[in-house]
């Protein structure tokens, strides 16, 4: 016996809908790339968005056809990103991140037909046209003034477009199964795979991130998504915001602490979500000028591990909860997050720390598992090490194309290439990525836990940790550091910073003091390039391997 309900389909335009007519006149507020700050509403939104769904069918864009952004974060991005799925075609986020051949690539393989930039990213564009033979028509995101200093011959312009369209568009009617997003992995082995979402996996995934344990939003936030549109989705925020009709401030190119702050500030941000280094970064500006944050409470952290003392000081000098949280691209993204439960917001703060410091637990919607190599579940006590793998409605279960090939276990799990414990109270915690764990003596280190806590010398503008080769022991940690602007310390400083606080084993070998530590295309130390910068180290003692 089937139930009695109506058949209403899980797809994301009717988010946009619903955001406009009951929070019609709700703010979206952008840094535009052209400098000055653009208001718009859900209402205005929608309208344009609609008109720019016409203007893509007039390019001939049809349903499943991909098109493709380049962009900020922004109302004009959001726009753009509805439009396309309203009408049942698929949004295709590219990183601006990614070297030009990479991107050329990746729009290759998704076969891209119209693309919409951002001015700052197109003399990339023009560079490499004719390496992108699927795309139709470039389109520039500004307004009929701005274009005329555009060179770039043929591009269209977003507001022209948006004028001399139509708003009578109707969306949807289509399965709830119907792609309508289109995500690329970083690529940190081989060339970058595609991740399709679907509207049903993205709605699905929406309203886990409304649950009060994960995002939490409302209608009475004003929410700041430093994450980037182009990385996962900015975490599922351009569509819970609009969901719950919360205000959205859009920061554009500018993601400096300056800046973040000036808009935390004169927009009364209650709310907000950035991986670390932005985060410190708001954190050197704010203690450089003794500035405040007057409206922000909530911030979600992901991306990478959270250090300790950015935790403490957000929560010690400026009254602002941090929440850490992980995903990826393959999880739409939110996979978990450390939300205390009844029995952990019971203890004192100080013994919360060791819970809030993990990944967290799992919302309703995603399933975590720990395996062996040989695939045999593992305990959940918090200290046996395994493969961490993940299913759920919102979880990858092909790549696009077919690429990778078979990807989900026997029992349809996806293996996240993470390695973790899970403990006794359903706190996940991320050791290592399996590429990067180091193994020292038949035993793992968590690079992890060392960076996090190195970071916390007060000294540290940002901390990496890679396995190095020796000959007994197979490999060993070497700490790398980079300074805050105008500090000196020495290996041992920070060697006694680290005693006690990691086992005597884990302690590194060495410490190198760097100009700089790479970041991967999405904010993340990029262990990759560095393995490649060392991998000639020679640790104190020990002979370079032959």
């Amino acid at each position: 016996m089937l139930g009695l309900m109506q058949d209403w389909p899980l797809t994301v335009d009717r988010i946009l809908d619903h955001a406009a007519r009951w929070h019609g006149d709700r703010e979206v507020v952008s840094r535009s790339i052209e400098g000055p700050i653009v208001r718009t509403t859900y209402a205005a939104m929608e309208e344009r968005a609609k008109r720019l769904s016409n203007a893509l069918k007039a390019l001939g864009v049809q349903v499943g056809d991909r098109v493709a952004t380049l962009a900020w974060n922004s109302g004009r991005h959001m726009e753009a990103w509805y439009a396309a799925m309203g009408m049942g075609a698929v949004c295709h986020t590219l990183n601006p991140r990614l070297f030009a051949d990479q991107l050329c690539y990746i729009i290759g393989h998704a076969e891209d037909k119209i693309i919409f930039s951002d001015l700052t990213f197109l003399p990339t564009l023009l560079a490499n046209r004719d390496k992108m033979p699927s795309v139709k028509a470039f389109v520039v995101m500004t307004d009929a003034e701005t274009m005329k200093g555009v060179d770039f011959p043929g591009a269209l312009c977003f507001e022209t477009l948006i004028e001399q369209s139509s708003p009578d568009f109707v969306w949807g009617g289509f399965d709830e199964n119907l792609a309508c997003g289109l995500c690329y992995t970083s690529g940190t082995t081989g060339n970058p795979k595609g991740v399709l979402y679907s509207h049903r996996s993205n709605f699905l995934h929406t309203l886990t991130t409304l649950q009060t344990d994960v995002m939490g939003l409302s209608a009475r936030d004003t929410i700041l998504p430093v994450v980037p549109m182009f990385h996962a989705n900015a975490w599922g925020i351009a569509f819970s915001a609009p969901a719950v009709g919360a205000k959205l401030v859009m920061p554009g190119a500018k993601m400096d602490g300056a800046s973040i702050h000036e808009l935390l500030e004169t927009e009364q941000v209650t709310f907000s979500a950035a991986v670390p280094t932005v985060w410190q970064m708001l954190l050197q500006h704010l203690q450089a000028t003794g500035e405040k944050l007057t409206s922000l409470r909530r911030v979600v952290i992901g991306g990478s591990a959270v250090p300790e003392a950015l935790m403490r000081s957000f929560r010690d000098d400026f009254g602002v909860e941090v929440t850490h949280a992980w995903g990826m691209t393959e999880t739409s993204p939110l996979g978990t997050q450390a939300t205390p439960n009844a029995a952990i917001a019971a203890l004192p703060y100080e013994e919360q720390l060791k819970y809030r410091l993990k990944q967290g637990r799992a919302p309703l919607g995603v399933q975590l598992k720990l395996t062996d190599e040989a695939g045999q579940r593992l305990p959940h006590d918090g200290s046996t090490f395994g493969k961490l793998k993940v299913s759920g409605p919102f979880i990858v279960r092909e790549y696009f194309k077919g690429d990778g090939g078979q990807i989900l276990d026997e029992e349809g799990y996806f293996d996240t290439g993470d390695v973790a414990t899970i403990d006794e109270m359903g706190f996940m915690q991320i050791t290592d990525r399996a590429k990067d764990v180091i193994k020292s003596g038949g035993e793992w280190i968590s690079s992890i836990e060392i960076e996090n806590i190195a970071c916390g010398h007060p000294k540290s503008a940002i901390a990496a940790v890679i396995g190095v080769f020796h000959p007994k022991w197979d490999e060993r940690p070497l700490l790398l550091v980079k300074l805050k602007p105008g500090e000196t310390a020495t290996r041992e400083e920070y060697l006694a910073f680290l005693d006690g606080k990691i086992a005597k084993w884990w302690m590194p070998d060495d410490v190198v003091f760097v100009d700089d530590i790479p970041l991967g295309a999405t904010g993340k130390i990029d262990k990759k390039v560095i393995r490649q910068q060392f991998a000639d180290y020679k640790l104190p003692g020990v002979k370079a391997a032959e």
